[in-house]
Protein backbone atom coordinates (compact mmCIF):
# COMPACT_ATOMS: atom_id res chain seq x y z
CA UNK A 1 0.00 0.00 0.00
CA UNK A 2 1.52 3.82 -1.03
CA UNK A 3 -0.42 7.01 -0.66
CA UNK A 4 0.62 10.12 -2.23
CA UNK A 5 -0.12 11.43 1.45
CA UNK A 6 -2.50 10.78 4.13
CA UNK A 7 -5.27 13.34 4.19
CA UNK A 8 -6.36 12.35 7.62
CA UNK A 9 -4.21 14.11 10.99
CA UNK A 10 -3.63 12.13 13.64
CA UNK A 11 -2.89 13.36 17.06
CA UNK A 12 -0.15 15.79 18.00
CA UNK A 13 -0.22 16.71 13.98
CA UNK A 14 0.03 19.75 12.16
CA UNK A 15 -2.16 20.58 9.18
CA UNK A 16 1.58 21.41 6.32
CA UNK A 17 -0.70 24.83 5.60
CA UNK A 18 -0.35 25.47 9.22
CA UNK A 19 4.20 25.11 9.49
CA UNK A 20 5.19 28.17 10.73
CA UNK A 21 9.15 29.26 9.67
CA UNK A 22 11.44 31.85 10.27
CA UNK A 23 11.11 34.63 7.83
CA UNK A 24 14.75 35.67 8.29
CA UNK A 25 16.24 32.89 7.83
CA UNK A 26 19.22 32.88 5.17
CA UNK A 27 19.33 28.97 4.12
CA UNK A 28 17.91 26.74 2.03
CA UNK A 29 15.65 24.54 3.98
CA UNK A 30 13.36 27.24 4.79
CA UNK A 31 12.86 28.66 1.48
CA UNK A 32 11.90 24.92 -0.06
CA UNK A 33 9.55 23.99 2.99
CA UNK A 34 8.12 27.33 2.27
CA UNK A 35 7.81 26.81 -1.59
CA UNK A 36 6.85 23.03 -1.13
CA UNK A 37 4.06 24.50 1.23
CA UNK A 38 2.75 26.91 -1.44
CA UNK A 39 2.45 24.34 -3.70
CA UNK A 40 0.77 21.94 -1.41
CA UNK A 41 -1.73 24.97 -0.33
CA UNK A 42 -2.88 25.56 -3.89
CA UNK A 43 -5.53 23.12 -4.89
CA UNK A 44 -5.52 23.20 -8.26
CA UNK A 45 -1.27 22.56 -8.48
CA UNK A 46 -1.28 19.82 -5.95
CA UNK A 47 -3.91 17.94 -7.72
CA UNK A 48 -1.73 18.10 -10.78
CA UNK A 49 1.42 17.31 -8.33
CA UNK A 50 -0.47 14.52 -6.67
CA UNK A 51 -1.91 12.79 -9.83
CA UNK A 52 1.51 12.68 -11.61
CA UNK A 53 2.93 11.03 -8.22
CA UNK A 54 0.64 8.63 -8.35
CA UNK A 55 1.69 6.97 -11.63
CA UNK A 56 4.69 5.77 -9.96
CA UNK A 57 1.82 2.97 -8.40
CA UNK A 58 1.83 -0.17 -10.39
CA UNK A 59 -1.32 -0.79 -11.82
CA UNK A 60 -1.89 -4.14 -10.69
CA UNK A 61 -1.45 -2.49 -7.00
CA UNK A 62 -4.05 -1.12 -4.90
CA UNK A 63 -2.74 1.67 -3.05
CA UNK A 64 -5.39 1.02 -0.41
CA UNK A 65 -4.40 -2.67 0.86
CA UNK A 66 -1.36 -4.20 2.01
CA UNK A 67 1.90 -3.13 4.20
CA UNK A 68 2.43 1.00 4.38
CA UNK A 69 5.03 1.93 1.78
CA UNK A 70 6.62 5.52 2.40
CA UNK A 71 3.99 8.52 1.46
CA UNK A 72 5.01 9.78 -2.09
CA UNK A 73 4.84 13.28 -0.81
CA UNK A 74 7.74 12.13 2.04
CA UNK A 75 9.51 11.30 -0.78
CA UNK A 76 9.21 14.11 -3.17
CA UNK A 77 10.52 16.14 -0.12
CA UNK A 78 13.07 14.55 0.81
CA UNK A 79 14.18 14.17 -2.62
CA UNK A 80 14.71 17.83 -3.20
CA UNK A 81 15.81 18.97 -0.32
CA UNK A 82 18.95 16.31 -0.59
CA UNK A 83 19.51 18.04 -3.96
CA UNK A 84 18.41 21.39 -2.67
CA UNK A 85 21.41 21.37 -0.01
CA UNK A 86 23.75 19.54 -1.66
CA UNK A 87 23.61 16.70 0.85
CA UNK A 88 24.50 12.94 1.06
CA UNK A 89 22.25 10.48 1.92
CA UNK A 90 23.69 10.05 5.66
CA UNK A 91 23.15 13.72 6.14
CA UNK A 92 19.60 13.50 5.22
CA UNK A 93 18.84 11.15 7.32
CA UNK A 94 20.06 12.80 10.17
CA UNK A 95 18.29 16.07 9.35
CA UNK A 96 14.87 13.63 8.48
CA UNK A 97 15.03 12.14 11.78
CA UNK A 98 16.01 15.37 13.65
CA UNK A 99 14.93 18.77 12.06
CA UNK A 100 11.75 19.47 13.92
CA UNK A 101 9.88 21.51 11.17
CA UNK A 102 11.22 19.36 8.72
CA UNK A 103 9.13 16.45 10.33
CA UNK A 104 6.19 18.34 10.68
CA UNK A 105 6.35 18.71 6.63
CA UNK A 106 6.68 14.90 6.63
CA UNK A 107 3.43 14.73 8.11
CA UNK A 108 5.17 13.43 12.10
CA UNK A 109 3.79 15.00 14.89
CA UNK A 110 6.15 16.61 17.52
CA UNK A 111 5.46 13.57 20.04
CA UNK A 112 6.05 10.90 17.34
CA UNK A 113 10.05 10.05 18.34
CA UNK A 114 9.75 6.56 16.62
CA UNK A 115 8.99 7.64 13.09
CA UNK A 116 12.79 7.07 11.97
CA UNK A 117 13.69 6.90 8.49
CA UNK A 118 16.69 3.94 7.72
CA UNK A 119 19.20 4.79 5.65
CA UNK A 120 18.75 2.47 2.85
CA UNK A 121 14.93 3.24 2.93
CA UNK A 122 15.64 7.09 1.48
CA UNK A 123 18.05 5.56 -0.79
CA UNK A 124 15.51 2.96 -2.36
CA UNK A 125 12.58 5.28 -2.19
CA UNK A 126 13.93 8.00 -3.85
CA UNK A 127 15.34 6.06 -6.38
CA UNK A 128 11.78 5.71 -7.34
CA UNK A 129 11.34 8.29 -8.76
CA UNK A 130 11.91 8.60 -13.01
CA UNK A 131 13.40 11.79 -14.84
CA UNK A 132 10.10 11.70 -16.91
CA UNK A 133 8.06 12.29 -13.16
CA UNK A 134 10.53 14.87 -12.48
CA UNK A 135 10.44 16.32 -15.87
CA UNK A 136 6.47 16.52 -15.70
CA UNK A 137 5.96 17.77 -11.82
CA UNK A 138 8.67 20.68 -13.17
CA UNK A 139 6.37 21.86 -15.68
CA UNK A 140 3.69 21.98 -12.91
CA UNK A 141 6.11 23.65 -10.80
CA UNK A 142 6.94 26.58 -13.28
CA UNK A 143 3.83 27.13 -14.50
CA UNK A 144 2.54 27.66 -10.24
CA UNK A 145 5.81 30.09 -10.09
CA UNK A 146 4.49 32.26 -12.73
CA UNK A 147 1.32 32.30 -11.65
CA UNK A 148 2.91 33.18 -8.07
CA UNK A 149 4.75 35.95 -9.96
CA UNK A 150 2.10 37.60 -11.76
CA UNK A 151 2.63 36.45 -15.23
CA UNK A 152 -0.23 37.62 -17.52
CA UNK A 153 -1.43 34.86 -20.20
CA UNK A 154 -0.64 37.52 -22.92
CA UNK A 155 3.20 37.92 -21.83
CA UNK A 156 5.73 36.00 -23.53
CA UNK A 157 8.52 33.85 -22.32
CA UNK A 158 12.27 35.02 -23.41
CA UNK A 159 14.81 32.25 -22.56
CA UNK A 160 18.29 31.72 -22.17
CA UNK A 161 19.51 28.75 -23.13
CA UNK A 162 23.61 27.76 -22.67
CA UNK A 163 24.97 23.80 -21.52
CA UNK A 164 27.65 23.07 -18.54
CA UNK A 165 29.23 19.69 -17.31
CA UNK A 166 28.01 17.96 -14.51
CA UNK A 167 31.17 15.58 -13.84
CA UNK A 168 30.14 11.73 -12.97
CA UNK A 169 31.86 10.07 -9.50
CA UNK A 170 34.77 8.29 -11.25
CA UNK A 171 38.78 8.62 -11.00
CA UNK A 172 40.91 9.69 -13.36
CA UNK A 173 41.33 7.21 -16.43
CA UNK A 174 44.31 5.49 -17.87
CA UNK A 175 44.29 2.38 -19.78
CA UNK A 176 46.25 0.59 -16.64
CA UNK A 177 43.86 1.60 -14.06
CA UNK A 178 41.08 0.75 -16.04
CA UNK A 179 42.50 -2.94 -16.56
CA UNK A 180 42.75 -2.88 -12.50
CA UNK A 181 39.85 -1.96 -12.16
CA UNK A 182 38.24 -4.56 -14.41
CA UNK A 183 40.41 -7.20 -12.36
CA UNK A 184 39.51 -6.18 -9.48
CA UNK A 185 35.99 -7.09 -10.22
CA UNK A 186 36.21 -10.06 -12.36
CA UNK A 187 38.53 -11.43 -9.52
CA UNK A 188 36.11 -10.69 -6.43
CA UNK A 189 33.05 -11.66 -7.86
CA UNK A 190 34.30 -15.14 -9.49
CA UNK A 191 36.04 -15.63 -6.29
CA UNK A 192 32.61 -14.85 -3.98
CA UNK A 193 29.91 -16.83 -6.57
CA UNK A 194 32.52 -20.09 -6.05
CA UNK A 195 32.47 -19.41 -2.85
CA UNK A 196 28.83 -19.46 -2.52
CA UNK A 197 28.44 -22.54 -5.23
CA UNK A 198 31.04 -24.43 -2.67
CA UNK A 199 33.36 -24.47 -5.84
CA UNK A 200 37.37 -24.62 -5.10
CA UNK A 201 40.39 -22.79 -6.72
CA UNK A 202 39.19 -18.93 -5.91
CA UNK A 203 40.72 -19.55 -2.32
CA UNK A 204 44.12 -17.27 -3.27
CA UNK A 205 41.44 -14.66 -4.78
CA UNK A 206 42.08 -11.41 -2.22
CA UNK A 207 45.41 -12.79 -2.99
CA UNK A 208 45.46 -12.07 -6.55
CA UNK A 209 44.33 -8.75 -6.44
CA UNK A 210 47.19 -7.67 -4.54
CA UNK A 211 49.55 -9.23 -7.33
CA UNK A 212 47.34 -7.45 -9.91
CA UNK A 213 47.87 -4.30 -8.38
CA UNK A 214 51.39 -4.55 -7.52
CA UNK A 215 52.14 -5.37 -11.83
CA UNK A 216 49.99 -2.13 -12.33
CA UNK A 217 51.95 0.32 -9.69
CA UNK A 218 55.06 -1.17 -11.45
CA UNK A 219 53.79 0.04 -14.71
CA UNK A 220 52.69 2.89 -13.38
CA UNK A 221 55.69 4.69 -11.88
CA UNK A 222 57.67 3.60 -14.66
CA UNK A 223 58.08 6.83 -17.11
CA UNK A 224 59.65 7.75 -20.13
CA UNK A 225 63.36 8.85 -19.92
CA UNK A 226 64.50 12.68 -20.66
CA UNK A 227 67.93 11.95 -21.31
CA UNK A 228 69.55 12.79 -24.23
CA UNK A 229 71.65 9.49 -24.46
CA UNK A 230 69.79 6.78 -27.16
CA UNK A 231 70.75 4.15 -25.47
CA UNK A 232 69.50 4.98 -21.70
CA UNK A 233 66.18 6.43 -23.79
CA UNK A 234 66.23 2.83 -25.31
CA UNK A 235 67.07 0.56 -22.03
CA UNK A 236 63.97 2.71 -20.13
CA UNK A 237 61.55 2.02 -22.98
CA UNK A 238 62.34 -2.16 -22.68
CA UNK A 239 61.81 -1.69 -19.28
CA UNK A 240 57.96 0.07 -19.79
CA UNK A 241 57.40 -2.43 -22.12
CA UNK A 242 58.34 -5.60 -19.71
CA UNK A 243 56.35 -4.14 -16.92
CA UNK A 244 53.44 -3.86 -18.99
CA UNK A 245 53.80 -6.97 -20.94
CA UNK A 246 54.25 -8.62 -17.37
CA UNK A 247 51.18 -6.81 -16.31
CA UNK A 248 49.02 -8.17 -19.33
CA UNK A 249 50.09 -11.63 -19.06
CA UNK A 250 48.69 -11.98 -15.63
CA UNK A 251 45.66 -10.68 -16.60
CA UNK A 252 45.40 -12.86 -19.09
CA UNK A 253 45.92 -15.55 -17.28
CA UNK A 254 43.34 -14.68 -14.19
CA UNK A 255 40.63 -13.98 -17.07
CA UNK A 256 41.36 -17.52 -18.78
CA UNK A 257 40.57 -18.89 -14.84
CA UNK A 258 37.39 -16.86 -14.28
CA UNK A 259 36.27 -17.91 -17.50
CA UNK A 260 36.89 -21.97 -17.13
CA UNK A 261 35.30 -21.21 -13.18
CA UNK A 262 32.13 -20.21 -15.04
CA UNK A 263 32.28 -22.55 -17.37
CA UNK A 264 32.31 -25.18 -15.01
CA UNK A 265 29.22 -23.88 -12.85
CA UNK A 266 26.27 -26.29 -13.83
CA UNK A 267 23.26 -24.25 -11.77
CA UNK A 268 21.01 -22.42 -13.87
CA UNK A 269 19.48 -20.15 -11.40
CA UNK A 270 17.96 -16.81 -12.11
CA UNK A 271 20.39 -15.11 -9.82
CA UNK A 272 23.24 -16.97 -10.94
CA UNK A 273 22.99 -16.32 -14.35
CA UNK A 274 22.31 -12.45 -13.56
CA UNK A 275 25.69 -12.41 -11.16
CA UNK A 276 27.63 -14.50 -14.54
CA UNK A 277 26.69 -11.57 -16.84
CA UNK A 278 27.87 -9.24 -14.02
CA UNK A 279 31.49 -11.18 -14.36
CA UNK A 280 31.88 -11.17 -17.83
CA UNK A 281 30.57 -7.64 -18.25
CA UNK A 282 33.88 -7.29 -16.32
CA UNK A 283 35.99 -9.83 -18.19
CA UNK A 284 34.89 -8.30 -21.70
CA UNK A 285 35.95 -4.43 -19.80
CA UNK A 286 39.36 -6.31 -18.77
CA UNK A 287 39.95 -7.72 -23.00
CA UNK A 288 39.23 -4.49 -24.37
CA UNK A 289 41.96 -2.76 -22.08
CA UNK A 290 44.60 -5.67 -22.54
CA UNK A 291 44.33 -5.06 -26.34
CA UNK A 292 44.50 -1.47 -26.18
CA UNK A 293 47.39 -1.09 -23.35
CA UNK A 294 49.24 -3.94 -25.95
CA UNK A 295 48.43 -1.81 -29.24
CA UNK A 296 49.58 1.37 -27.76
CA UNK A 297 52.85 0.44 -25.36
CA UNK A 298 54.24 -2.26 -27.48
CA UNK A 299 53.27 -2.07 -31.11
CA UNK A 300 53.16 2.26 -30.88
CA UNK A 301 49.79 2.57 -31.96
CA UNK A 302 47.58 5.78 -30.94
CA UNK A 303 44.21 4.79 -30.03
CA UNK A 304 41.19 6.70 -31.85
CA UNK A 305 38.93 8.97 -28.85
CA UNK A 306 36.04 6.51 -29.99
CA UNK A 307 37.29 3.51 -28.85
CA UNK A 308 38.35 4.49 -24.97
CA UNK A 309 36.13 4.07 -22.42
CA UNK A 310 36.46 6.52 -19.50
CA UNK A 311 34.74 4.57 -16.86
CA UNK A 312 33.85 0.51 -16.47
CA UNK A 313 31.73 1.72 -13.83
CA UNK A 314 29.72 4.96 -15.83
CA UNK A 315 29.94 3.85 -18.69
CA UNK A 316 27.97 7.10 -19.96
CA UNK A 317 31.11 9.22 -18.93
CA UNK A 318 32.70 11.55 -21.68
CA UNK A 319 35.67 13.38 -21.67
CA UNK A 320 34.73 16.93 -22.46
CA UNK A 321 36.62 19.57 -22.81
CA UNK A 322 34.96 23.39 -23.28
CA UNK A 323 37.92 25.00 -23.28
CA UNK A 324 37.77 26.97 -20.08
CA UNK A 325 40.86 28.83 -18.68
CA UNK A 326 42.64 26.32 -15.87
CA UNK A 327 40.71 23.35 -17.03
CA UNK A 328 41.99 20.83 -19.47
CA UNK A 329 39.07 18.17 -19.17
CA UNK A 330 36.07 17.49 -17.70
CA UNK A 331 34.74 13.78 -17.39
CA UNK A 332 30.92 13.81 -17.27
CA UNK A 333 28.17 14.71 -19.52
CA UNK A 334 26.78 17.75 -20.66
CA UNK A 335 23.56 19.10 -19.46
CA UNK A 336 21.62 21.85 -21.29
CA UNK A 337 18.86 24.40 -19.65
CA UNK A 338 16.23 26.89 -20.93
CA UNK A 339 16.09 29.75 -18.46
CA UNK A 340 13.50 32.30 -18.55
CA UNK A 341 13.39 36.06 -17.44
CA UNK A 342 12.00 35.36 -14.17
CA UNK A 343 14.62 32.80 -13.23
CA UNK A 344 12.32 29.70 -13.67
CA UNK A 345 14.44 26.86 -15.72
CA UNK A 346 11.88 25.87 -17.82
CA UNK A 347 13.28 22.49 -19.72
CA UNK A 348 16.73 21.06 -19.40
CA UNK A 349 18.04 18.41 -21.38
CA UNK A 350 21.22 15.30 -20.69
CA UNK A 351 23.68 15.45 -23.76
CA UNK A 352 24.95 12.24 -24.38
CA UNK A 353 27.76 12.42 -27.20
CA UNK A 354 25.94 15.44 -28.92
CA UNK A 355 27.35 18.68 -29.63
CA UNK A 356 25.56 22.26 -28.87
CA UNK A 357 25.37 22.64 -32.22
CA UNK A 358 23.23 19.54 -32.65
CA UNK A 359 20.35 20.29 -29.57
CA UNK A 360 19.53 23.98 -30.17
CA UNK A 361 16.59 22.93 -31.78
CA UNK A 362 15.44 20.04 -30.58
CA UNK A 363 15.19 21.53 -27.39
CA UNK A 364 13.31 24.24 -28.35
CA UNK A 365 10.78 22.32 -29.71
CA UNK A 366 10.58 19.95 -26.60
CA UNK A 367 10.30 23.63 -24.33
CA UNK A 368 7.44 24.84 -26.81
CA UNK A 369 5.62 21.77 -26.31
CA UNK A 370 5.39 22.69 -22.71
CA UNK A 371 5.10 26.08 -22.82
CA UNK A 372 3.45 27.98 -25.50
CA UNK A 373 4.48 31.23 -24.57
CA UNK A 374 7.97 30.77 -25.33
CA UNK A 375 8.68 33.56 -28.17
CA UNK A 376 12.14 34.41 -27.89
CA UNK A 377 15.85 32.50 -26.56
CA UNK A 378 19.60 33.59 -26.83
CA UNK A 379 22.42 31.45 -27.48
CA UNK A 380 25.83 30.98 -27.15
CA UNK A 381 28.38 31.06 -30.17
CA UNK A 382 28.60 27.33 -29.64
CA UNK A 383 24.69 26.64 -30.88
CA UNK A 384 25.04 28.13 -34.15
CA UNK A 385 25.15 26.56 -37.73
CA UNK A 386 23.10 28.21 -40.45
CA UNK A 387 20.44 25.30 -40.71
CA UNK A 388 20.03 26.01 -36.94
CA UNK A 389 19.58 30.33 -37.59
CA UNK A 390 16.70 29.03 -40.27
CA UNK A 391 14.86 26.53 -38.13
CA UNK A 392 14.86 28.84 -34.92
CA UNK A 393 13.27 31.55 -37.13
CA UNK A 394 10.55 29.78 -37.65
CA UNK A 395 9.78 28.51 -34.28
CA UNK A 396 11.04 31.30 -32.04
CA UNK A 397 9.79 35.30 -32.88
CA UNK A 398 13.12 36.55 -31.93
CA UNK A 399 16.38 34.53 -32.24
CA UNK A 400 19.86 35.82 -30.37
CA UNK A 401 22.04 33.40 -32.01
CA UNK A 402 25.43 34.83 -32.64
CA UNK A 403 27.42 33.63 -35.80
CA UNK A 404 30.59 32.51 -36.06
CA UNK A 405 33.51 33.72 -38.41
CA UNK A 406 33.87 36.62 -40.10
CA UNK A 407 30.35 38.77 -40.46
CA UNK A 408 28.45 39.90 -43.84
CA UNK A 409 27.27 43.18 -44.21
CA UNK A 410 23.34 42.16 -43.14
CA UNK A 411 24.47 39.96 -40.17
CA UNK A 412 27.01 42.68 -38.57
CA UNK A 413 24.54 45.38 -38.98
CA UNK A 414 21.73 42.79 -37.26
CA UNK A 415 24.37 41.98 -34.39
CA UNK A 416 25.73 45.76 -33.74
CA UNK A 417 21.93 46.51 -33.05
CA UNK A 418 20.85 47.92 -29.87
CA UNK A 419 18.11 45.18 -29.43
CA UNK A 420 20.82 42.44 -30.09
CA UNK A 421 23.33 44.06 -27.96
CA UNK A 422 21.03 44.18 -25.30
CA UNK A 423 19.90 40.74 -25.32
CA UNK A 424 23.22 39.05 -25.67
CA UNK A 425 23.99 41.16 -22.47
CA UNK A 426 20.54 39.61 -20.69
CA UNK A 427 21.94 36.05 -22.17
CA UNK A 428 24.93 36.44 -18.96
CA UNK A 429 21.87 35.90 -16.43
CA UNK A 430 22.22 32.27 -17.43
CA UNK A 431 25.30 31.90 -15.93
CA UNK A 432 23.89 32.39 -12.69
CA UNK A 433 21.58 29.78 -12.95
CA UNK A 434 23.92 27.46 -14.13
CA UNK A 435 26.02 28.59 -10.92
CA UNK A 436 23.11 27.78 -8.67
CA UNK A 437 22.72 24.56 -9.79
CA UNK A 438 26.20 23.58 -9.18
CA UNK A 439 26.36 24.84 -5.97
CA UNK A 440 23.03 22.96 -5.54
CA UNK A 441 24.55 19.44 -6.03
CA UNK A 442 24.74 19.73 -9.96
CA UNK A 443 28.64 19.76 -9.93
CA UNK A 444 29.27 16.14 -9.66
CA UNK A 445 26.58 13.43 -9.53
CA UNK A 446 27.30 10.81 -7.02
CA UNK A 447 24.43 8.23 -8.31
CA UNK A 448 25.36 5.65 -10.36
CA UNK A 449 24.46 4.66 -14.07
CA UNK A 450 22.90 6.44 -16.92
CA UNK A 451 19.05 6.32 -15.46
CA UNK A 452 20.56 7.46 -11.98
CA UNK A 453 22.11 10.50 -14.07
CA UNK A 454 19.09 11.62 -15.13
CA UNK A 455 17.27 11.45 -12.13
CA UNK A 456 19.97 13.39 -10.09
CA UNK A 457 19.83 15.83 -13.17
CA UNK A 458 15.91 16.25 -12.71
CA UNK A 459 16.02 16.47 -8.90
CA UNK A 460 18.29 19.07 -8.99
CA UNK A 461 16.21 21.43 -11.32
CA UNK A 462 13.03 20.85 -9.63
CA UNK A 463 14.59 21.83 -6.63
CA UNK A 464 15.79 24.57 -7.65
CA UNK A 465 12.40 25.58 -9.00
CA UNK A 466 10.97 25.19 -6.16
CA UNK A 467 13.40 27.07 -3.85
CA UNK A 468 13.20 30.19 -6.66
CA UNK A 469 9.18 30.04 -5.50
CA UNK A 470 10.25 30.12 -1.77
CA UNK A 471 12.29 32.73 -1.59
CA UNK A 472 10.04 34.88 -3.41
CA UNK A 473 6.81 34.13 -0.94
CA UNK A 474 9.47 34.51 1.71
CA UNK A 475 10.31 37.73 0.93
CA UNK A 476 6.82 38.86 0.37
CA UNK A 477 5.93 37.33 3.75
CA UNK A 478 9.28 39.28 5.42
CA UNK A 479 8.03 42.67 4.14
CA UNK A 480 4.55 42.02 5.45
CA UNK A 481 6.00 41.37 8.99
CA UNK A 482 8.79 44.48 8.58
CA UNK A 483 6.03 46.92 7.42
CA UNK A 484 3.59 45.69 10.74
CA UNK A 485 6.18 46.29 12.82
CA UNK A 486 7.31 49.60 11.31
CA UNK A 487 3.28 50.32 12.22
CA UNK A 488 3.52 49.67 15.71
CA UNK A 489 6.86 51.37 16.17
CA UNK A 490 4.72 54.18 15.14
CA UNK A 491 1.95 53.98 16.92
CA UNK A 492 4.34 53.28 20.39
CA UNK A 493 6.21 56.38 19.49
CA UNK A 494 3.14 58.58 18.95
CA UNK A 495 1.69 56.78 22.66
CA UNK A 496 4.77 57.78 24.22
Amino acid sequence: MRKVIDMQLKFGEVDISKISFDLRSRDEIPKLLIGLQSIYCDPETREQVFKVLMELVPDNVDPNNGRRGMDLWKILVLGTLRLCCNWDHDKLMDIANNHRVLRLMLGHSSMDHEGLYALQTLKDNISLFTPNVFDRINEIVVKYGHKVIGKSDKEGLRASCDSFVVETDVHYPTDINLLFDAMRKTITLTMTLCDDLGLRGWRKGAYNVKKVKKYFRKAQLLKSSTSKNDEKKLKREKLIINAHLAYLELAMSLIDRARESIFSISSSGFIVQIRIEEIMKYIAHGERQIDQIRRRVVEGETIEHNEKVFSIFEEHTEWINKGKAGVSQELGLKVCILKDQFGFILHYRVMQKETDDQIAVPIIIETKERFRELNSCSFDKGFHSPQNQNDLKEILDNVVLPRKGKLSAINKEIENSEEFKEARRKHSAVESAINALENHGLDRCPDHGIDGFKRYVGLAVLARNIQIIGHILQQRQLKRLEKLEKKKRAKLGAIL
